[in-house]
């Protein structure tokens, strides 16, 4: 990919008040072919850890549909491509643990944004503002990295 500061791009993204998912997809999409507004559009579902379950991180299931737009399969037999998509999505998965310890929402976030109290309770503390730009930024350059090390396979 292009050098282009995707961190950057992602985190602003966020701060405009669009989900982590939304942040990761919309930054790398349009280097990847896709429209802008169709990655805001595609993501807009998977923020709050999927739907405000508080369970897989946005940041990080924007990243899995980054992987995949990038490296997945068009055919059913491309085992190749599979296989690549889900090397990476594993790699990504160790790489994000290793600099937050886990890729829950609820873990990340130290409250359950699932529920009206840890909603109130993430509002009320800041913490989306303090803890979700670095997720974001962890998860862009991550990508950028991996994309590096495997774009010449």
């Amino acid at each position: 990919m292009d050098q282009q500061n995707f961190s950057t791009m992602a985190v602003a993204c966020f701060k405009q008040g669009f989900s982590c998912s939304q942040a990761i997809f919309s930054a790398f999409g349009p280097q990847l072919g896709l429209d802008k507004n169709i990655a805001l559009k595609i993501a807009d579902g998977f923020g709050g850890g999927m739907g405000r379950m508080a369970l897989t991180c946005g940041a990080v299931t924007g990243a899995f549909m980054v992987i995949g737009l990038k490296h997945g399969r068009q055919r059913a037999d491309d085992h190749a491509s599979k296989q690549k998509t889900l090397r990476l999505t594993k790699e990504f998965i160790k790489r994000f643990k290793d600099r937050n310890q886990s890729i829950s929402c609820k873990e990340l976030l130290d409250c359950d944004i699932s529920t009206d109290e840890g909603l109130e309770y993430l509002k009320k503390n800041g913490i989306a503002d303090t803890r979700c730009p670095g997720f974001v930024s962890d998860a862009a350059q991550i990508l950028e990295e991996l994309f590096q090390e495997f774009d010449s396979e």
